[in-house]
């Protein structure tokens, strides 16, 4: 039995002052994953396309008494990602981690699509993630710092009329791997959080092209086997932050599922 004097010590990641890039970092799960890395004191540095939205996230750390940057960037542009890394150093001249993020699920068939629309897809979903890493790579190997890939659930369930989303999510766990094998001599960790089906905005979205959203929703989350709801972006970034944190220091080239047991589980509990 435990004595009444024990005391224990929060878990603490060690994320203080680092800088961390969150692509997506202004939207759903990414604004997420921004909101609790400056929580453990560290300086998220959102990339996306829109500055005022990029700005909105900025305000609410500053006002919570954090820190942070941002970076207006359209990551399917290989210059505009390559000058996100750049402003990114020329402002704090180190980069300790990438969390991979950015995305959309648009929904490119193989009856619906076309070869344009598969190539903008992949270029919006998979091609930046390289990118990304690529430019930043000489700042972590210098940090011996940790990336992040945020994957879906699609890439190993399929869902149907959304080929180029699925590929994309199937390159991002393959890149994951192969990058974490390539980054052994340097110390450099890689592991992805795998999404299943998470309550965001762009979900909200979509659930509301249903003739009957909240029954819709209502069928998807008693689907879930844990708790029988939906998984939050709170508990997407908690896993992100362990996974980027020293706590995790023996841990790469993993694929996490942060989804309530959906993709795994026997439907039959459902």
């Amino acid at each position: 039995m435990l004595k009444t004097s024990t005391t224990f010590n929060a878990m603490d990641l060690n994320l203080k002052n680092k800088v961390v890039i969150v692509t997506g970092g202004a939207k759903g799960i990414g604004e997420g994953i921004s909101l609790a890395l400056a929580q453990e004191a560290a300086i998220p540095v959102i990339i996306g396309r829109n500055k005022e939205d990029n700005l909105k996230v900025l305000d609410k750390i500053r006002q919570a008494g954090g820190n942070g940057f941002q970076v207006a960037a359209e990551l399917t542009s290989d210059a505009e990602c390559k000058n996100a890394i750049d402003q990114t150093l020329n402002h704090f001249g180190r980069i300790e981690g990438l969390i991979n993020n950015a995305g959309v699920n648009d929904g490119v068939g193989l009856a619906s699509g076309n070869y344009e629309a598969f190539l903008a897809s992949l270029h919006k979903n998979l091609i930046h993630y390289y990118l990304m890493a690529h430019y930043a790579l000489p700042a972590l190997i210098k940090s011996k710092g940790a990336i992040v890939n945020i994957g879906s659930k699609t890439a190993e369930t399929g869902q149907g009329n959304t080929s180029a989303y699925a590929a994309s999510n199937g390159g991002r766990n393959a890149l994951t791997r192969e990058w974490a094998v390539e980054l052994l001599p340097h110390g450099i960790r890689v592991n992805a959080v795998i999404v299943a089906e998470c309550f965001t905005p762009l979900y909200e979205t979509w659930i509301n092209t249903f003739p009957n959203p909240d029954e819709k929703l209502k069928s998807i989350s008693e689907k879930i086997p844990l708790a029988k709801r939906m998984t939050t972006k709170e508990e997407i970034a908690d896993m992100v932050l362990f996974l980027l944190s020293e706590r995790s220091s023996h841990t790469t080239g993993q694929l996490v599922y942060v989804d309530g047991g959906y993709v795994h589980l026997d439907r039959a509990l459902g």
